[in-house]
């Protein structure tokens, strides 16, 4: 991208994850697809970054609306990041959606994923948390001020 920034690069990935995404970013990548994508998204971003545009599909442009709205202050969550180490900034996110009686459906409307990410999320949140369920882990982030 550096040698010659007029190759438009695409990044194809099934990682929904911000490091990797900023990181394609800063490199130079133009566009950003998710491998379960559509197909046509797939080729709508390859016929943009052709003619010179950025195309980042729906749920990334989301995440990264996200991003800025989180430096701007729009958006901060009222837990410090302490209350549960080891569960990631977007599985906290998760697991506050969770204390609040969000479904899986409405968790990934709003953090703008899958579903089948929201279920991997609250997988991980799970094993690490060592509950076995939704009401456990409702019960342990609302110990921790969730609500």
């Amino acid at each position: 991208m550096r040698i010659n920034p007029a190759i438009g690069v695409i990044i194809v990935t099934m990682l929904e994850e911000d490091a990797p995404l900023f990181s394609a970013m800063r490199a130079g990548a133009r566009g950003y697809v998710l491998k379960g994508s559509h197909h046509q998204e797939l080729l709508q971003t390859i016929d943009a970054v052709a003619s010179g545009q950025v195309l980042f599909g729906p749920s990334t442009a989301g995440r990264i609306m996200g991003f800025f709205q989180d430096i701007q202050g729009e958006f901060v969550s009222a837990l410090p990041e302490e209350t549960f180490p080891e569960l990631t900034p977007r599985e906290l996110e998760v697991l506050e959606l969770i204390a609040q009686g969000a479904n899986n459906g409405q968790i990934a409307k709003k953090l703008v994923i899958t579903d089948k990410t929201v279920r991997n999320h609250i997988t991980s949140i799970f094993s690490k948390l060592q509950v076995a369920d939704r009401a456990e882990a409702i019960i342990k982030a609302r110990e921790a001020g969730f609500r």
